[in-house]
């Protein structure tokens, strides 16, 4: 579904992605995980438009998505949750999420897509005309996935979703990453939980410096001793 090839990514002179190739397959949960500054975020920015990339290829259904702007990155099908949420504060809930089915498609079915989200996060309708900045960290987070939801993705890629919340909220926003995955979503899981995230993954890449160092089945790559000793310690080892 979605294939990076030789991607190269700058900041002004300073490289932060260099030669990178992976590939997405729908209906999987690929994991990219990595120490921080590692280009984890960087990649994602890249696939969503957010920032260009200088060299290499990004495909999504076989379809370039180099020289597109965001929006019709959101259009062909790829929603992206960032780092910090960035939800609109000042907003409800219920606005934030209608805001969430800007485009086309999403309009023709906003009411649907609002029920839907509100069965995926119960809280959500018992604060549905409360702000999001009034919203707790774990309750921010679940609206940031429901807004990007909002446009019917068929790739949701998540930027650190378990990032400040409690040990009890991380273990619930995984079990949600698999639910939207039970529904046929393809995720690609930007994550430094490596335990949690390896553990759910299908496939992933472990970035290092910007550029892929290992690659494997999830649970292969849980397993690697090198892999444990670097991100993970001896207290997974036997997980």
């Amino acid at each position: 579904m979605l294939e990076i090839q030789g991607l190269n990514v700058f900041y002004g002179d300073i490289q932060a992605v260099w030669d990178v190739s992976l590939h997405v397959d729908e209906g999987s949960i690929v994991a990219l995980v990595g120490a921080n500054g590692a280009g984890k975020s960087t990649l994602l920015r890249a696939i969503s438009g957010i920032t260009s990339a200088k060299e290499g290829e990004i495909l999504f259904s076989g379809k370039s998505l180099k020289k597109l702007p965001p929006q019709d990155i959101v259009k062909m099908g790829i929603s992206h949750v960032p780092e910090g949420r960035r939800l609109f504060s000042n907003l409800t809930v219920y606005e934030n999420l209608k805001l969430g089915a800007y485009i086309p498609r999403s309009r023709r079915s906003v009411t649907q897509s609002i029920e839907r989200a509100y069965d995926l996060f119960p809280v959500l309708k018992n604060r549905m005309n409360q702000k999001a900045g009034a919203l707790s960290g774990g309750e921010q987070q679940m609206l940031a996935i429901a807004r990007a939801m909002m446009s019917r993705p068929m790739i949701l890629m998540l930027d650190e979703p378990s990032l400040g919340l409690s040990p009890m909220l991380v273990k619930t926003m995984f079990e949600l990453i698999m639910n939207l995955n039970r529904q046929k979503v393809t995720i690609l899981l930007v994550e430094q939980n490596i335990h949690q995230a390896l553990k759910i993954a299908d496939q992933a890449y472990v970035l290092e410096n910007g550029k892929i160092a290992m690659t494997g089945k999830g649970k292969e790559l849980l397993s690697d001793p090198e892999v444990q000793k670097a991100y993970i310690g001896t207290r997974w080892s036997k997980s």
